[in-house]
């Protein structure tokens, strides 16, 4: 993505994906790799859902 941030995929359960932007250092810090299990901590006040 950039010099600083990239772009994690997980593949959830259902086959849909959450996608999150995050610097490359914590990618090293969380030893992310393709294909390592992860788990998603969603922080929000509010979540908005629209369609087309």
């Amino acid at each position: 993505m950039g010099v600083v941030t990239a772009e994690v995929v997980i593949t959830l359960d259902g086959g849909g994906e959450l996608i999150s932007v995050i610097t490359k250092k914590s990618v090293e810090n969380l030893g992310l790799t393709v294909g390592k299990k992860v788990y998603a901590v969603v922080k929000s006040t509010e979540v908005m859902v629209a369609i087309d």
